[in-house]
């Protein structure tokens, strides 16, 4: 069985990310998840898209342990880049993707998320990159992406410190559409059946449009990213982070 399952009612597609206990963004999810995005284009039935997590989390990060098994930091730069593909391919797909956020969507989680074309969140979720306290950074697009949606400033909080903030804040900010108390995924099908209610051609204008408000700095800023992701890979402090974390104790970093 795959980490992404397909279903569809009328004109709206649920993807659901099945990968637990974490829902954690592995190479094989990246490529289950472009493979259901081929089967929706082939089909081209779909008016919109709902993506969610199953169990506790929406995604609670990157498969930590897969980094471990990489050599290089050329094997880092192309999962980096594989990732982005896939989140820009996702932005810039024809029907709209809305991300149902329960628990936590962290590092690759919030990643995901964002490349989506709407979030909505339950009030309680946390929502962060957590990536510096690992010794690392965000690889897939996190530092180019999260400035657009909650301003730099708030950008460098939240990258800088890795804590995460909730779903009533990220709502706040402008990164959630809205924040609820109810069901989350209830909501995201609701607004997804408004959408579907539209004209396919419309919407896919709309989906065609909207992007060209990015300016190519962005696409200059992602591939900076993949490539400053697989340079700190090669640190001590990287090694060290990732091992903490696998250890489930606090990093000993020593600026290396």
């Amino acid at each position: 069985m795959g980490t992404i399952s397909l279903e569809q009612s009328n004109h709206v597609v649920v993807l659901t990310i099945q990968s637990p206990p974490a829902n954690a963004l592995s190479s094989t999810m990246l490529r289950d998840l472009s493979l259901k995005l081929d089967e929706i284009e082939r089909e081209a039935t779909a008016k919109a898209i709902v993506l969610r997590g199953e169990g506790k989390f929406f995604s609670a990060g990157a498969d930590i342990k897969e980094f471990t098994s990489f050599q290089n930091s050329s094997d880092y730069q192309s999962l980096a880049e594989e990732g982005q593909r896939l989140f820009d391919r996702i932005e810039a797909f024809s029907i709209p993707v809305i991300a149902a956020i329960h628990g936590a969507a962290l590092g690759g989680g919030l990643e995901l998320a964002m490349a989506c074309h709407i979030r909505i969140v339950t009030e309680d979720a946390k929502l962060g990159l957590p990536e510096l306290s690992l010794g690392i950074i965000p690889g897939f697009a996190g530092t180019q992406r999260l400035p657009h949606h909650v301003g730099t400033a708030k950008a460098y909080e939240m990258i800088l410190t890795g804590e995460p903030i909730s779903g009533k804040e990220a709502a706040s900010l402008g990164l959630a559409n809205q924040a609820v108390t109810t069901d989350v995924y209830e909501e995201a099908i609701k607004l997804a059946n408004k959408i579907a209610s539209k004209s396919k051609p419309t919407i896919n204008q709309v989906m065609r449009l909207v992007p060209f408000a990015k300016t190519e700095q962005f696409a200059q800023g992602v591939k900076e990213e993949a490539n400053a992701f697989g340079n700190i890979f090669g640190s001590e402090d990287a090694k060290e982070g990732v091992q903490a974390f696998i250890e489930k104790r606090k990093p000993n970093f020593q600026d290396k």
